[in-house]
């Protein structure tokens, strides 16, 4: 299967620009680039599609250029978006881009590394209308799809024109990178053809650029993939810890993870086939989930950390907490509730202080009936004392309700 034909399998294919480019994929090697814009200091997994997408075409010859856009960050990209970006300030985009450069180059070593505010900021007005404004045609900018739904409801110039400032990245890297094709996902149609209209303005129509597309990301069920209760799910680990990053892909649902295992994941089609079969056969193991989630925070976080991540998991499953190191107590507990003591607590006020239960005769039947854990240790002395010498590594106390209700008493 060459690398067109396994782009198709895996589903990552939506649009491209020319048929030519399928032949040229295969058979030549193309600088490529993809841009990201710093509206956080880091990337979430909505990200992740597209450097597993650069990946895949950098492990088949093509050499990726990954822009940071420090500079198209300040315009903020109006595609398919229904309101007006909250501008950033220099400092912001700048400190956001050094940010997810950062991760850009843990995920892709080889990869070159450019931010778009380098080349960007030394235009002036005059030089963006007369050089680069007069060979857009505003009716053909209105006409886009990623603009055409704010026009009724109103789009400000600065988003309107950064379609503009993002051919004007293409042609850069065209004119000083040899860089003849951009990806992107589905969203980002209307500024890669942009990117390429420019650059055969300026350097004749034989100019041969490309672009492709590639499908977002959306659940089997409607909802929006990426997203918990608590928010986006972040490639940094100070933003999401990898507990509950590895969390995430465990939990993707049956008619999702066949998909996600094509799309996230570097195994081979035989390897996910045998997966999809056990899914079938015995879905119960949940291989294709366990084999998604390891995967995916191996390649993110690396094979120590999402070893902690599983042990983690294993602890919380069993109950058996005691060998849990201070960082894994703070990555598979820090979301839970808690509360913070100084030396001791009775062991009732501490269930009612954690919401554990509601009254403290509530507290009893549950002590007495042997549904509290305390470190792993059944407890069923309604007069208990939770004391700071007893905590894991003097400094936590790991309270269990039965097989999932945990909850954490932290000491000064």
């Amino acid at each position: 299967m060459n690398l067109y034909e396994e782009l198709k399998w895996r589903g990552l294919l939506y649009q491209q620009t020319d048929e030519e480019l399928s032949e040229k994929l295969n058979s030549e090697k193309l600088t490529f680039y993809l841009g990201a814009d710093p509206t956080a200091d880091s990337l979430h997994i909505g990200h992740l599609l597209a450097y597993l997408v650069a990946k895949r075409l950098e492990d088949y010859g093509h050499k990726p250029i990954l822009v940071i856009g420090g500079g198209t960050g300040l315009i903020g990209d109006p595609s398919f978006k229904s309101q007006e970006r909250k501008l950033l300030s220099i400092e912001d985009s700048l400190k956001n881009a050094e940010g997810i450069a950062k991760q850009a180059k843990h995920l892709l070593p080889e990869a070159t590394i450019v931010n778009n505010y380098d080349w960007l900021s030394s235009l002036n007005a005059i030089e963006f209308l007369r050089d680069i404004g007069k060979h857009f045609n505003v009716a053909y900018m209105m006409s886009k799809d990623s603009v055409k739904s704010r026009i009724e409801k109103g789009i400000s110039f600065t988003e309107f024109s950064y379609q503009i400032i993002q051919a004007w990245d293409f042609e850069h890297l065209f004119r000083n990178y040899n860089c003849t094709l951009q990806i992107g996902g589905q969203d980002q149609w209307g500024n890669i053809t942009a990117g390429m209209e420019l650059i055969r303005k300026i350097h004749t129509i034989d100019a041969k650029v490309y672009g492709i597309t590639f499908p977002l990301v959306t659940k089997a069920d409607g909802t929006k993939f990426g997203k918990t209760e608590s928010g986006a799910i972040w490639l940094d680990k100070n933003k999401t810890s990898v507990y509950d990053f590895y969390q995430y892909w465990l939990n993707t649902a049956d008619q999702d993870v066949i998909n996600r295992l094509k799309q996230f994941t570097f195994l081979s089609q035989e390897d996910i086939s045998d997966i999809e079969k056990s899914l079938n056969e015995e879905p119960e193991k949940r291989l294709a989930q366990k084999t998604l989630a390891e995967e995916i925070t191996k390649f993110v976080h690396g094979e120590n950390e999402l070893r902690r991540a599983i042990k983690v998991t294993n602890a919380l499953f069993s109950g058996d907490v005691n060998d849990l190191d201070i960082d894994e107590i703070e990555m598979g507990f820090h979301n839970l509730d808690s509360i913070e003591v100084d030396n001791e607590v009775i062991l009732v006020d501490a269930l009612i202080d954690l919401k554990q239960v509601s009254s403290k005769r509530q507290a009893r039947e549950m002590i007495t009936s042997n549904a509290i854990s305390i470190n792993g240790e059944k407890i069923n002395d309604v007069e208990f004392v939770i004391k700071k010498e007893d905590a894991l590594h003097k400094k936590y106390t790991i309270i269990r309700r039965g097989k999932k209700k945990y909850s954490v008493i932290r000491f000064h």
